[in-house]
């Protein structure tokens, strides 16, 4: 595995790998709702903010090493990021067990995007589409809907986080 990542010998090269990460997963999602018409449930939008959260953190992680600050900073960050996507991981997994029924989900369930053009009436426009209910995927894609692809995506993202922070120094 060492062989693979050899190229990210730098953090700022991690940081900016994993920055690119995220920005494509959850360009992705956006791809989805915007251009595929996949609405998306509550948990769905939910899931989404660990990768925003995470995505401004790898800026400052990628600043952090390219100004050279000491090299605590971009760990520290680094640390943040593995912890935004563990979070994900959790929000995921919590969210394919709603939709294989293996827990009840939320009230909130009925509350997603609405997409469309921006509506004139708010309110018209919250009765005129009904979101999708948590406890139903609207694709699968190889088994998995996006809360479970989403599972597997922000682990290996943590799981390259935190290979960062742990390996050993170039020399």
């Amino acid at each position: 595995m060492n062989s693979i990542l050899t190229p990210l010998k730098s953090d700022g090269a991690l940081a900016a790998l994993l920055t690119f990460g995220m920005a494509l997963v959850v360009g992705s999602a956006l791809g989805f709702e915007h251009i595929g018409g996949y609405i998306p449930c509550a948990l769905c939008l939910m899931q989404r903010n660990p990768y925003y959260i995470g995505i401004g953190i790898g800026i400052l992680a990628v600043l952090s090493a390219v100004l050279r600050l000491p090299p605590v900073f971009t760990k520290v960050l680094l640390i943040a990021i593995a912890i935004t996507m563990l979070i994900s991981v959790g929000m995921g997994i919590y969210h394919s067990g709603v939709e294989w029924k293996f827990w009840e989900g939320p009230s909130t369930c009925a509350i997603g995007a609405t997409g469309g053009d921006t509506p004139v009436n708010v309110l018209e426009a919250l009765n005129a589409t009904k979101a999708p209910s948590c406890t139903e995927a609207t694709l699968r894609v190889l088994g998995l809907s996006f809360a479970g692809w989403n599972v597997l995506t922000s682990a290996a993202l943590a799981a390259l986080a935190l290979w960062g922070v742990f390996r050993k120094p170039a020399i």
